[in-house]
């Protein structure tokens, strides 16, 4: 007897279902997809007990006559796709032609669907994969599906649903990233009855976004600058500094409009965030990318939520010169209320919109009495030529930084960072007018602006300040080196081997000289004169590892700030470090000259503000 046997239509289509259909979540995005194709301008999405006993999508599409709905219940039936020349230039969301009776297999299933001029339209009843009626249909034009008891014929499948709360999370998730990548149509969002979510069509990006997850949250977003990079165009919105969460759950991505996950995008949101985020955590972003159908393939995951593409590193540089240049352009004030982030995105919450200073606010408080050597503090790096006459004469010792020397350390003492550095980069951000009130805790300083009570922190913002000094340095003339007395031989494998070989000459910029030294085996005769590290064999691994996701020479210089971060964090301002007015004001000029004066090289706000409105619902002057 033949061991091998074909499957039986019903059986096949279950199997096509334990690949599309994964939870009620799923159902939802298929269907939604399906109305999106059909031209709907509005689409409603009812569901009962987290989808298992009820999802009924409802669209004002084009609806389809009797043949049509019939045969759109055929597996690979598809009006998106004629040859295989199309599959290569896919424009729309549906095109396999599995869904309908995958999900129609594993439920008890029900279309309604009439075209626009028709009489009347078509009425379809599936049971569990059999067609049980199909009649005439008088209801309104476009079309109605209802999936009830999902998975009451495949019990394995069902229980492995989580409770409705969870389930209703991932439609709601599902619901939020197709609104947003449709402004142009309207949604709705019923649970058990209830409106949760009624979203008129707009033209305005921020206005869906702003619908879906809040005024407090829009309002800390940043535009991204169009970027357009080897025929791939990047726009949307970023979350400001301090704005972040600790899982990917508000990291969406569209591409051509449609959601979609992709290590190539992670890669590049990674690099544009680079010492804008705090280790662990991840970014706030609406990103949009728009490209040719033929640059990727969207047919290499059965749910269509990953792509493949042509052109990976295009897509990372891409991403990465957009998040790059809006962080260092369109800032803005961080708040002092971060909101915590949700099992799913956050429901609509008021918040006030808080913005920079306006050049209106009042003069810098002068200092009550002539600030004394003792109060200035050693930590503070040199100060620009701009404010050498407002501060009182301090010792040059106290004005530079110089690592102290160990025995033990590869590199024992850090370049100074002083005047003869190369001239600082042109003033970037406006500087905000700011009245110095005090200093808290030896830490934290008060200022009041027009908008509210201002908070910095000495220590983020003089890291921020000395870590751009030092990364333009690097970037004009390379990190300063140290020979060292006896060469390291550096063995890899034959990957990694290639990865040196492609990057000594950045690798030389970065203070570290190596060379080859037979197969697969490089000697390393100097190291960055400001390495602390007792083992620097391990050291260079990360660097090679680091290499290796690094999508072009350029970005090698990442590498470098990584290597400056943990410096700068070692010599600058700490807390219990008294600061004088004038080294205040001078601080604060010197951080509005950064590129990104609102974080520390390791993402942390060095600046948050409260605003007038917020203070006064706290002291109940104003209702909350």
């Amino acid at each position: 007897m033949s061991k091998i046997r074909i499957l039986s239509d019903s059986l096949a289509s279950q199997v096509a279902a334990g690949e599309v259909v994964e939870r009620p979540a799923a159902v939802i995005r298929e269907l939604v997809e399906n109305s999106l194709d059909a031209g709907a301008r509005h689409v409603t999405v009812e569901v009962q007990r987290g989808g298992a006993a009820l999802i009924r999508i409802t669209d004002d599409g084009c609806g389809m006559d009797r043949e049509d709905a019939m045969l759109c219940m055929e597996r690979h039936a598809t009006s998106k796709i004629r040859t295989k020349e199309d599959l290569a230039a896919i424009r729309t969301f549906g095109f396999r032609g599995e869904a309908l009776p995958s999900i129609a297999s594993v439920s008890r299933f029900r279309l309604a669907t009439r075209e626009r001029e028709a009489l009347s339209g078509t009425e379809i009843e599936i049971m569990g994969g059999k067609l049980t009626a199909v009649k005439d249909h008088g209801g309104n034009h476009g079309t109605v599906i209802e999936v009830r008891s999902l998975f009451f014929n495949v019990p394995a499948r069902r229980k492995f649903l989580r409770t409705e709360a969870t389930e209703y999370a991932h439609i709601e998730q599902q619901f939020r990233m197709h609104a947003i990548a449709n402004a142009q149509a309207a949604f709705t969002l019923i649970r058990d009855g209830a409106v949760m979510f009624h979203l008129p069509a707009t033209g305005d990006m921020l206005e869906r976004i702003r619908g879906l997850v809040g005024e407090e949250l829009t309002s800390r977003l940043i535009r991204l600058p169009e970027v357009e990079h080897l025929g791939i165009s990047v726009s949307g919105y970023i979350g400001g500094p301090g704005l972040s969460r600790s899982n990917r759950q508000q990291q969406i991505t569209f591409l051509n409009g449609r959601p979609i996950e992709s290590p190539s995008i992670n890669y590049g949101l990674k690099e544009g965030f680079h010492n804008a985020l705090m280790k662990g955590q991840y970014p706030v972003t609406f990103l949009f990318l728009e490209m040719e159908a033929q640059s990727f393939d969207i047919n290499v995951h059965p749910a269509k939520k990953e792509v493949r593409f042509h052109d990976g590193f295009a897509v990372r540089e891409a991403v990465a010169r957009a998040v790059k240049q809006a962080l260092e352009t369109g800032s803005k004030l961080p708040t002092g209320h971060v909101p915590r982030a949700p099992a799913s995105l956050p429901a609509s919450t008021q918040a006030e919109l808080v913005i920079p200073a306006s050049p209106a606010a009042p003069r810098m408080m002068q200092p009550e009495r002539p600030a004394e050597p003792g109060i200035i503090g050693p930590a503070l790096s040199p100060l620009p030529e701009r404010v050498e006459a407002r501060r009182m004469p301090v010792p040059v010792a106290e004005r530079t930084f110089t690592a102290p020397a160990k025995a033990d350390e590869v590199a024992p003492a850090m370049p100074q960072v002083s005047a003869e550095q190369p001239a600082e980069a042109p003033v970037k951000k406006t500087m905000p007018h700011f009245r110095i009130i005090g200093v808290l805790h030896k830490l934290y300083v008060l200022m009041e602006s027009t908008e509210g009570l201002v908070l910095m922190d000495q220590h983020a913002a003089h890291e921020r300040v000395n870590f751009e000094k030092m990364r333009r340095a690097m970037e004009q003339g390379g990190v300063p080196s140290q020979r060292l007395l006896m060469p390291l031989t550096l063995q890899t494998s034959p990957r990694d081997a290639d990865v040196l070989t492609r990057n000594l000459e950045a690798l030389s910029r970065l203070g570290i000289e190596a060379e080859p030294f037979g197969p697969n085996t490089f000697k390393v005769e100097a190291l960055p004169t400001f390495l602390k590290t007792d083992d620097p064999l391990a050291w260079l691994d990360q660097v090679i590892e680091e290499l290796q996701s690094l999508s072009s020479k350029s970005s090698s210089l990442r590498l470098g700030e990584d290597m400056i971060a943990t410096t700068v964090c070692r010599h600058s301002v700490k807390a219990n470090d008294r600061l004088a007015t004038p080294e205040i004001q001078a601080l604060l000029e010197d951080l509005f000259a950064c590129e990104m004066p609102y974080c520390c090289p390791h993402g942390r706000p060095t600046l948050i503000q409260m605003s007038i409105n917020e203070l006064e619902r706290k002291f109940g002057r104003q209702a909350p």
